[in-house]
């Protein structure tokens, strides 16, 4: 499919020179749609994409005017990774209707993971999140989505599909073919408890803000189990980025944003990332554009990295330890990575011929995660996913 019809090329202020000494930004090394010809999307890797459509968002008029202004950003700083091919293909045409420009967005989204492209989507608001989804629709297989979110965003069933409401459109959407959704760092007072309840009712991770911050390595594992990644620049706390309507005092910081989408690069499997919600006309200096280039900067110096570590039936990579849980009949099974260390539940018991469950009987986890079965203890993970494998 031709996808130029759905896009405007880069404006030319994003190249201009880094005000900062240095040769090589992304700027000047990066292929971006810039003229009437479009670029070739051969041997391309990574794919820059923004949306300014911010019809769908909910108290944040503004925030589809950000496109640019993180781009700007980004061209600023410096590539370390001309191996890796990465494309800038401008601006997602807004339509006459939102749903012209979802449309548009699941069009240009599939054609590049078609290519093996992974998309970086930049700009509008977080319901640009369900077109991302349904891209999966036509590969028959269940999908696993993580939002760094300081809400849930399930919204009401009968709200229309918006920035607050996108999660239970998903959730709605037949044929379903959501395995997994975790929510990393909401905010409790924030959320009412019935919501609170009713994610744990789904089988859903959700993970408070205070107690995800005192070991942030902890999101690795949470993150390498998603296929897309959600990123709501509400998440993180006003002094690191202000550039939204209604900054919080409480949120992640700057570094924490950066470590999380290096793990991000790194997974093998996360097919797409989008950063949603930034307002420029509430930024300060650029704070908020100039974070969100640097989470991009981490995000490909994670893919950078990129080894697939994830095991099969019968893979022979890894470490496996037995581990019996009090009288239980069943030992948990946990495999670590012999190169990156990386560790993973064994469900391989509960296998049915299912092929659409295929990918989903080796979960991510960490260290600590057998080091609780080690003292007994039946981490959550276990049982969580044996129930969503029933």
């Amino acid at each position: 499919m031709d996808i130029s019809m759905f896009l405007e090329p880069v404006s030319e202020k994003c190249f201009e020179k880094a005000q900062r000494p240095g040769k090589k930004t992304f700027g000047e090394t990066i292929v971006s749609y810039c003229n009437e010809k479009f670029l070739s999307l051969e041997n391309v890797q990574i794919a820059l994409l923004g949306i300014k459509d911010e019809r769908g968002a909910v108290d944040n008029k503004g925030c589809g005017d950000g496109v640019e202004s993180i781009r700007k950003a980004f061209y600023q700083l410096f590539n370390h990774w001309e191996d890796i091919k990465i494309v800038d293909l401008g601006n997602v045409k807004t339509g006459n209707e939102i749903t012209d420009t979802y449309f548009a967005v699941n069009q240009i989204l599939t054609e590049l993971m078609k290519h093996h492209i992974l998309p970086i989507v930049i700009g509008a608001s977080q319901d640009m999140t369900f077109p991302m989804y349904q891209v999966f629709e036509p590969t028959g297989k269940l999908v696993n989505i993580a939002a760094i979110d300081p809400l849930f965003d399930i919204g009401d069933d009968k709200d229309p599909l918006n920035s607050h409401s996108y999660l239970s459109h998903i959730i709605l959407h037949q044929p379903n073919f959501l395995f997994n959704f975790t929510n990393i760092g909401y905010q409790s007072y924030l959320v009412d408890k019935e919501t609170i309840d009713l994610m744990k009712d789904l089988l859903f991770d959700v993970y408070r803000l205070g107690n995800i911050r005192q070991d942030i390595e902890e999101t690795e594992p949470l993150i390498r189990n998603a296929n897309i990644l959600s990123v709501d620049m509400n998440a993180f706390r006003a002094a690191d980025a202000p550039g939204v309507k209604n900054a919080l005092p409480n949120g992640f910081d700057g570094e924490e944003g950066c470590r999380m989408t290096r793990y991000a690069g790194m997974s093998f499997k996360l097919s797409a990332i989008g950063f949603f919600e930034y307002n420029p006309h509430y930024d300060v200096n650029n704070r908020t554009a100039n974070l969100i280039a640097e989470m991009i900067w981490y995000f490909i110096e994670g893919f950078s990295n990129r080894q697939d570590d994830t095991p099969n039936i019968d893979s022979t990579d890894f470490k496996r330890y037995n581990v019996q849980i009090g009288d239980g009949p069943e030992n948990i099974i946990f495999l670590c990575h012999k190169t990156t260390g990386k560790w993973w539940i064994d469900l391989s018991f509960m296998r049915s011929g299912d092929e659409r469950y295929e990918r989903h009987h080796f979960i991510p986890c960490s260290k600590k995660d057998y080091d609780q079965a080690m003292r007994n203890e039946l981490p959550d993970k276990w049982w969580q996913f044996c129930q969503k494998l029933m």
